[in-house]
């Protein structure tokens, strides 16, 4: 499947890119300071096949748990950094490679120009022996950068992504890999060979993210990786699956279906895409998530909305202060779920705070004034 000749980054004991296998990979969901659970989830997802197990550290507490899950896992670990980049300088010296999200930049020190703070992140990886992954978001891109591109979020991924890596590459440091991902298969398809034909050298890390439940989240990911590894583009894979902690393993299973169906000939990416259906997104949860009834929501919201499939709008359902407020921003209605409450928004417009009680009938209410409106439109 693999005729892109990238260099080779090693991630711990793993070598992305080159003549190397599709490496997988998977990310823990349970709170990082949680040893015991992480530690637990950690050897879940290595034992299924995951080559590589990300991590996310939002605060100190966070970095001293990170040390102990070092010391009691062997899998190859991903740090997945916020908007606290010098967290970096802390985490670096118990994983293996750290994930930063050029969009989320600007939020920290804002007065300091960013190549400073990506030299201080490739200073930080060169000296704890650490690969980088620049992780371009569709809802997270810099508003510097999505606004040379107002109309094309895909050109906005693959400009941000390009001007990380020159950055990079001006200051010497190229043990570094790219991903741009949305939670469109076809915008990860077109962002992804943009990429890829500009930076034939690069190494990418390849997702369909906040893909949602399966069946219909599998199906989304297995057309982007299809249509992808069979150009040749791609050198490590992330299936992103909202599911409960003790299946988060599954989505190693997957991927590995995915591949090995390529292999041996089996492709199923026939199907495209529908843009004239109901589309529900959600995020695959992470130890951000702040009540673990997000995931009971995304499953209640999916089957709330059956009866709505045949119109053509879109419902993004995000478990954490973090991805919530941008990631929703481009759907038709939007969920982010804090501790108690979830706020509802159409667009980027704020509805309101609702409990995990109260939210279903107030999203329902939504929905149908939308359909309302769409209907009531002239053909």
């Amino acid at each position: 499947m693999k005729n892109r000749a990238t260099r080779v980054v090693r991630v711990g004991s793993v070598h992305l890119g080159g003549s190397h296998p599709v490496a997988v990979q998977s990310m823990c969901a349970t709170r990082t300071q949680d040893v015991d659970a992480t530690v637990e989830q950690a050897e879940a997802i290595r034992k299924a096949g995951g080559d590589i197990v990300r991590v996310a550290v939002d605060n100190a507490k966070d970095v001293e748990a990170l040390a102990e899950i070092r010391r009691q896992t062997p899998a190859n670990l991903v740090v997945d950094l916020q908007e606290n980049y010098r967290l970096a300088a802390r985490v670096a010296p118990h994983v293996d490679k750290i994930r930063y999200n050029p969009g989320h930049l600007h939020h920290h020190e804002k007065d300091k120009p960013v190549p400073e703070k990506v030299r201080f992140l490739a200073q930080t990886a060169r000296e704890h022996d650490c690969a980088l992954r620049i992780g371009v978001n569709c809802g997270s891109v810099d508003p510097a950068t999505r606004a040379l591109h107002p109309d094309d979020d895909v050109a906005a991924m693959v400009d941000s992504a390009l001007q990380h890596c020159a950055m990079l590459d001006e200051m010497g440091f190229d043990r570094y890999l790219v991903s741009l991902k949305d939670s469109h298969p076809l915008k990860v398809i077109d962002a992804n060979l943009r990429f890829a034909k500009a930076r034939p050298d690069v190494p990418l890390h390849l997702g369909v993210t906040e893909a949602g439940l399966p069946p219909e989240g599998i199906v989304k990911t297995r057309v982007a990786f299809e249509q992808l590894l069979s150009r040749g583009v791609g050198d490590t894979i992330r299936v992103s699956l909202t599911l409960p902690n003790p299946r988060k393993h599954e989505e190693v299973l997957v991927a590995r279906q995915i591949l090995a169906d390529m292999a041996a000939g089996r492709f199923r990416s026939v199907p495209v895409f529908d843009d004239d259906k109901l589309n529900i997104i959600s995020c695959p949860s992470c130890s951000r998530v702040e009540n673990e009834r997000f995931v009971e929501l995304a499953e209640a919201v999916k089957g709330m909305t059956e009866y709505a499939q045949s119109h053509a709008l879109t419902i993004a359902v995000m478990g954490c202060r973090v991805n919530g407020p941008g990631e929703t921003d481009d759907a038709d209605l939007g969920l982010w779920c804090g501790p108690t409450h979830v706020n509802l928004k159409r667009k980027s417009q704020t509805v309101g705070a609702y409990t995990y009680d109260e939210i279903l009938g107030r999203l329902r209410r939504e929905l149908d004034s939308l359909i309302e409106a769409r209907l009531s439109l002239p053909t």
